[in-house]
Order: structure tokens, then sequence, then C-alpha cells
């Protein structure tokens, strides 16, 4: 019997091989970025909680139920505090956004974020997270 030519074996075996892992490795990296912005934008939305119950909440925003002055967060919540708060947003590049909203029962505090996944496969689900936080009254 004539023996066979096994070269070039090893090189196709790692394409096979290198595409998957390649794959896995980049969802990985994507994965742990969103969640680390997640919760940085948890924190950020916390921290304007935080701000706006210690800055604007008085005794007379209490008694009528309403905080009617208390939307405007970027006056409670300095840019310095921001990046103390979420400091992986900050030196990432990413700049973040607050807003508040009020509601009948609550002011919400919702933090976001435009986010540019590092794979295309993942389309628009994961570009623009955001969270948010409610304080009632």
């Amino acid at each position: 019997m004539r023996k066979l030519d096994q070269r070039g074996a090893a090189a196709l075996e790692f394409c096979i091989v290198a595409v998957p892992l390649f794959i896995l490795m980049f969802a990985i990296f994507d994965f742990g970025r969103y969640a680390i912005t997640m919760q940085s934008l948890r924190t950020l939305a916390n921290a304007g909680a935080r701000a706006t119950m210690i800055k604007c909440y008085t005794p007379a925003v209490t008694a009528s139920n309403s905080p009617s002055g208390c939307t405007d967060i970027n006056t409670y919540l300095p840019d310095a505090q921001k990046q103390d708060a979420a400091p992986f947003l900050y030196s990432a590049g990413l700049t973040p956004a607050l807003g508040t909203t009020s509601g009948a029962s609550a002011l919400t505090i919702t933090a976001s974020v435009s986010f540019t996944m590092i794979m295309p496969i993942w389309g628009a689900t994961f570009t623009d997270p955001s969270a948010s936080t409610q304080i009632p009254f």
C-alpha cells in the first residue's frame, strides 16, 4: 500500500476549530463589555437618584406630592461625580446621558448610552442599553 500524504492536515484542522473558537471569544468579550456597561448605567442612575433626593426633595416637595422643580438632574449631579460613579463608561470613551421623567407617583431617573458591539451578528439588540431608578413621592 502506498502511504498517504498528510501535509496540510493540521492547518485544515486548525481552520475548522479556529472559526468557532474566535466567534466564542469575541462573543464572551461582547457580553462582558455589555454586562459591565449595564452595571455602570445602574450605578449612574442610582447616583442620580441619590443626588436628586439629597438636593431636591424638601418638605415643600414632599407635602405637595409633586417634584415640580426636580427634573434637571445635571444640576444636581455634575460631570465629575458622574465620572466617579461610572468610571468604566467614561474611560471607554462613551458619553452616558441622564434624564428624568415625572410620572403620576414617581420620578424616574434614566441613564442611557449608545453602545457598539464588536461582532455585528447581534444586530441592533444591544446597541442602546439603559437603566432607570424610580423615586416615589
